[in-house]
């Protein structure tokens, strides 16, 4: 007995090793979890902007009838102001959500990185622009004791629109910034299974 079992030998893998396989499938697993909820939430913040982008669409409505000579009385009763350049500079910041949601899609590291940089170019520059073109309004109606006073003040609805558009630059800044964060979260985790499949 001694001779056959020298002969053949049984081939038996660490005590330790079915442990740490263990380990190793729950690790995988808990980061595919973390990156379905962080592709759900990113989707989230995609419908957010989509939302956004409606209502800045709906603003340069009367605009864009004006200028194909649309009468509609009831857009025209609206008086809406006159647009800015940053208005549609921003506007255009939709078309980064294709670059996302291919990157859902595909897991693909580079496709996500298109969308941060389309994000800062057409989203936060703009609104940065934004928020400091109407810094010193916003200023004059939280100073003022009586802001209907000063002339300088461009109102809509006898709102400031000064107030109206930091309300709205806020909740624009809080999209974009929770989309940076999940996807700056989501391509480290393709990195870094990219790099243990590497291994």
């Amino acid at each position: 007995m001694a001779l056959a079992s020298s002969d053949h030998p049984v081939h038996q893998s660490p005590p330790s090793a079915g442990g740490e396989d263990h380990t190793f499938r729950q690790r995988i697993a808990v980061q595919y979890q973390q990156s379905a909820v962080n592709k759900s939430r990113l989707k989230y913040c995609v419908f957010l902007h989509y939302f956004l982008c409606f209502a800045m669409l709906a603003k340069l409505v009367p605009y864009i009838l004006d200028r194909f000579n649309w009468f509609i009385l009831i857009v025209e009763e609206l008086e809406v102001p006159e647009p800015f350049a940053w208005e549609w500079f921003w506007l255009s910041s939709i078309t980064a959500s294709a670059f996302c949601l291919d990157a859902i899609k595909k897991n693909s590291v580079t496709s996500m990185r298109n969308y941060i940089i389309s994000i800062v170019l057409l989203g936060y520059l703009p609104i940065l622009y934004a928020l400091v073109f109407w810094f010193s309004e916003v200023y004059i109606f939280l100073v003022s004791d009586d802001y209907f006073d000063v002339v300088d003040l461009v109102y809509w609805r006898m709102y400031p629109c000064g107030l109206l558009w930091y309300a709205f630059l806020m909740i624009a800044l809080q999209v974009h910034s929770f989309s940076m964060y999940f996807s700056f979260k989501l391509i480290t985790a393709w990195k870094t299974r990219g790099a243990r499949r590497a291994e």
